[in-house]
């Protein structure tokens, strides 16, 4: 139920109730028996006037063409009502106040129901069960128009004339507006009595009371809190979201291992269907060092479209192929994603794997596009891999000058010099070779 139902249905309070009896007869007697019934329960006991017939008449003739829509109509047969208040009792203007309320709220006119509502409490006397679900209605009505502060002071209005114990419904409204305020102490302390007090009855807490109670404990910084409250909701209401948002949770605690585990058990469950979702566990996957899972992941969603064919996930599903070992696989997504890359990095990347598969001459091509895209990290690395690769087609000559740009580079400088050397020695050995045969 929204809150605007719930309000509609406190609006409806002890007094309105009476109106909706089809005679004035029926309704002095309802309003006895309720005045009777707060004499045994009311301390001390509040005596109030009674409605009289004539206003009764008025105010039900408003209620009906209210009901049929009249809202005009109904606003000028009360607007008559009160050209007479100075004749009326504290009751009958209490009464007709609500009716104005009642009829701007249903009409949307937020701002002219609370301040009739208003009008209502400051009739004394009147019942107080009437006072009291007045009180209550402004409450609720303040908190969904924005007005937090006020919202708190009629709920400690209707606190003040309350016997029993407060209803969770109270102590949840006076934790929103206090959230809603930002007074999130406050804002906890009222939540956590209104879960407590259901629980304790062995009743369910209300989802939204949960819901609300996380938020708190998030804006107070208190994440094994945020956390616990998850875990209570994911026993309780096995939504989809809670399992994902309580992994998010063990991973800002530092668990990763928990959230991993959470996280696998959504998506076994069929809860981890989304881009966003799907990606987070390929990551886990790929930093728990079990990229293959990761890879599966990752390529059925870009195969069912789930997620895009773009850089981020080409380049991530070649890298958890690439370490997986699984080069065969990774070949290709890295292509894709070297094609869409406006730098050199992922053909740089590319060209390691192909000289790893020694691919001798897509090693090179490789190079020579990070080469040309520039804006490299180690822009060493694409000359020492190709220096490399032509040494291993036996260009000895081609491999030293690409080894000789890769050693201008402190990244790459050393490597580049030991294989100069290495190569130096074989191109040497080679030449020797090549004037012995030819003698």
């Amino acid at each position: 139920m929204s809150m605007k139902q719930t309000l509609s249905k406190s609006l409806l309070s002890l007094a309105v109730a009476g109106l909706l009896f089809t005679g004035a007869s029926s309704l002095v007697a309802a309003t006895a028996v309720a005045q009777e019934e707060q004499k045994a329960s009311e301390r001390p006991t509040r005596r109030t006037p009674a409605l009289r017939s004539k206003v009764y008449e008025q105010l039900a003739r408003a209620q009906e063409q209210a009901d049929a829509g009249n809202i005009a109509e109904a606003v000028d047969i009360l607007d008559v009502v009160q050209d007479k208040a100075s004749s009326m009792n504290s009751y009958e203007l209490a009464m007709m106040y609500n009716f104005y309320g009642f009829i701007y709220y249903n009409d949307e006119q937020y701002d002219k129901a609370l301040e009739n509502f208003a009008k209502v409490v400051a009739q004394q006397p009147i019942p107080e069960s009437f006072e009291m679900s007045t009180l209550f209605s402004l409450a609720q009505l303040h908190l969904m128009q924005g007005n937090y502060s006020q919202s708190i002071e009629y709920l400690e209005r209707w606190e003040a004339l309350n016997t029993g114990k407060i209803p969770p419904k109270n102590l949840v409204i006076k934790a929103q507006a206090y959230y809603q305020n930002k007074q999130y102490a406050e804002a906890s302390e009222f939540i956590n009595q209104a879960i407590k007090g259901h629980e304790d009855e062995g009743m369910i807490p209300d989802e939204g009371w949960l819901i609300l109670q996380r938020a708190i404990y998030y804006e107070l910084k208190q994440p094994e809190k945020v956390k616990d409250v998850l875990v209570k909701m994911v026993k309780l209401f096995n939504e989809p979201k809670y399992w994902i948002q309580l992994a998010g949770m063990y991973g800002e605690l530092g668990e990763e291992k928990t959230q991993l585990a959470i996280m696998e058990a959504a998506y076994q469950q069929g809860y981890v269907t989304n881009g966003g979702d799907i990606f987070n566990l390929a990551q886990l996957y790929y930093y728990h060092k079990a990229p293959y899972k990761g890879a599966r992941l990752m390529e059925q969603a870009l195969n069912d479209g789930v997620l895009e064919k773009n850089l981020r996930n080409l380049k991530f599903l070649g890298q958890s192929w690439t370490l997986a070992k699984e080069q065969e696989k990774a070949v290709p997504v890295m292509a894709q994603a070297a094609d869409l890359s406006d730098d050199g990095e992922l053909d740089a990347q590319l060209a390691q794997i192909y000289l790893n598969m020694e691919s001798w001459d897509n090693a090179i091509e490789a190079a020579d596009n990070a080469l040309n895209k520039g804006e490299l990290r180690n822009p060493g690395i694409p000359y020492l891999i190709k220096g490399m690769a032509l040494y291993n087609k036996k260009q000895y000559a081609a491999a030293l000058d690409t080894l000789a740009e890769a050693e201008k580079f402190s990244s790459s400088k050393g490597m580049a010099q030991q294989w100069s050397k290495f190569v130096e020695s074989e191109k040497s050995s080679s030449e020797q070779i090549q004037a012995e045969l030819g003698s």
